[in-house]
């Protein structure tokens, strides 16, 4: 089983393919068939669209979430082609990984002209999107 590590550093290199290959302005459907193909090209299991249900006092509900990604069972990947990437985004992300229980997530902007700006990786964990300074280093 691959550590999360190395699946997000391919993951961020199958995003940079695809960045290479179709460059920024296209839909956000494009870019996550085209990233599903890639990862999956490179030998690595992807479900897009998966279904992430939300329990709420104890209810199921099935009308939850949609992974745009998820790759080797691990890495939530979330796929944006917007101006700019905001908090609440990053914050969708860390939702998604708690719900889903799930370590890391990445989150890709591919409207930018260079690739690597448009990355984020978030973690979960105790200090997810917050500062460690009122708290011993990490």
């Amino acid at each position: 089983m691959m550590q999360p590590n190395e699946l997000t550093e391919r993951i961020i290199g199958a995003a940079i393919r695809v960045h290479r290959e179709l460059g920024p302005g296209l839909l956000e459907s494009a870019y996550e068939a085209c990233m599903a193909y890639e990862l999956a090209d490179g030998g690595l299991t992807v479900e897009r669209q998966k279904l992430l249900p939300v329990t709420y006092r104890g209810l199921q509900l099935d009308e939850g979430y949609r992974l745009d990604l998820l790759v080797g069972d691990t890495v939530i990947v979330e796929l944006k082609a917007v101006s700019r990437l905001d908090p609440i985004h990053e914050a969708q992300l860390l939702s998604y990984l708690r719900l889903a229980a799930k370590p890391v997530g990445l989150l890709i902007n591919f409207h930018v002209s260079k690739l690597t700006d448009g990355v984020r990786r978030v973690v979960n964990g105790p200090h997810s999107l917050t500062p460690c300074s009122p708290c011993p280093p990490c």
